[in-house]
């Protein structure tokens, strides 16, 4: 088993002393983004006057032009504290995964488990997707990859066209020491379904044809679906034991309908949940609680993606 750090123990070494000295960078933050408020307001209160006021045009014109001003205002003003933050979350984040071997990213890219997340379907269809917080390496002698992934759908259309987010949640991808004979999925329940109701047989899916499979535990029924090329391998891959974490950490995290995918030599899961490994804060007396719940977070997903290879028949933890 991994063994994470201890967030008492960052802070009474080097992660500690880097904290004391972002003290001031945080309150010149914060007196930034005061001052930029009050400059907003000496521009926009005149500006707000002449639109409601003298502007020749409707009400609806002056409703939509009086928040695109106020909230570019808004976003302008919150610079400084977005960046202070985004400085102390990258640094206590590195810390933790330099703790545990790993290599942490507050930027990045996709990665090769979305794409396989997207061909198979483990995600919903989309318009536009935003990537952060990549924690990268070898974990418990495993090659390890992890990132928070957001996607945005356009709906609506004319002026009631907006942005609805319709996944927000963890991109985590884990090597095993030996490969899959076949390809299996954990789906949601009822996600490939015939036109007049019920799971279909089989899908194919980036070339793949996978037949539907029981699950082991009856119980999982009415949450997953099983769709697999080897029937045999697929009734070891989906373990109640693992089905049973896996429900666990989706309570955890406060998400629902993750999916699973297992093929070549890998385990890719997209779980939905709320902002993960938030760490950083304008409020220095929050670090050391903020820390320690990045570090639970960490630990969950992490414990999560090697159980599988714990209980897998023949395998070395």
């Amino acid at each position: 088993m991994i063994e994470y750090p201890d967030a008492d123990r960052l802070m009474a070494g080097e992660l500690g002393i880097w904290l004391s000295e972002q003290v001031q960078v945080r309150e010149l933050a914060i007196e930034k983004s005061n001052s930029r408020v009050f400059k907003a307001g000496l521009a926009l209160l005149p500006l707000a006057a002449f639109l409601w006021i003298l502007a020749p045009i409707d009400f609806q014109a002056k409703f939509f032009l009086t928040m695109i001003a106020f909230g570019g205002a808004w976003v302008w003003t919150q610079g400084p504290k977005r960046e202070a933050r985004k400085q102390v979350k990258t640094g206590i984040n590195e810390a933790i995964a330099s703790a545990l071997g790993l290599a942490y990213s507050h930027d990045c890219d996709g990665s090769e488990a979305f794409e396989k997340s997207r061909r198979f379907r483990l995600l919903p269809s989309y318009d536009r997707a935003s990537f952060e917080d990549l924690w990268s390496g070898e974990t418990a002698g495993h090659p390890f990859e992890l990132h928070e992934t957001h996607l945005e759908e356009r709906r609506g259309s004319g002026k009631h066209r907006r942005w609805v987010t319709v996944f927000r949640g963890a991109i985590l991808s884990v090597g095993f020491k030996q490969s899959f004979h076949g390809t299996t999925l954990l789906a949601r329940d009822g996600q490939f379904s015939k036109f007049f109701g019920g799971a279909k047989d089989s899908v194919k899916l980036d070339g793949v044809v996978l037949d539907r499979a029981d699950m082991v535990s009856p119980e999982f029924e009415d949450r997953y679906d099983v769709y697999t090329s080897d029937q045999t391998e697929a009734r070891w891959m989906i373990h109640p034991e693992y089905i049973e974490r896996l429900l666990a950490v989706e309570q955890a995290f406060g998400g629902r309908d993750s999916a699973v995918l297992f093929t070549g030599g890998k385990m890719v899961l997209a779980l939905p949940a709320a902002d993960l490994f938030e760490s950083g804060s304008l409020d220095p007396a929050e670090d050391r609680v903020r820390i320690a719940e990045t570090i639970t977070q960490f630990a969950r997903l992490a414990d999560l993606a090697l159980t599988l290879n714990r209980i897998r028949p023949g395998a070395a933890a």
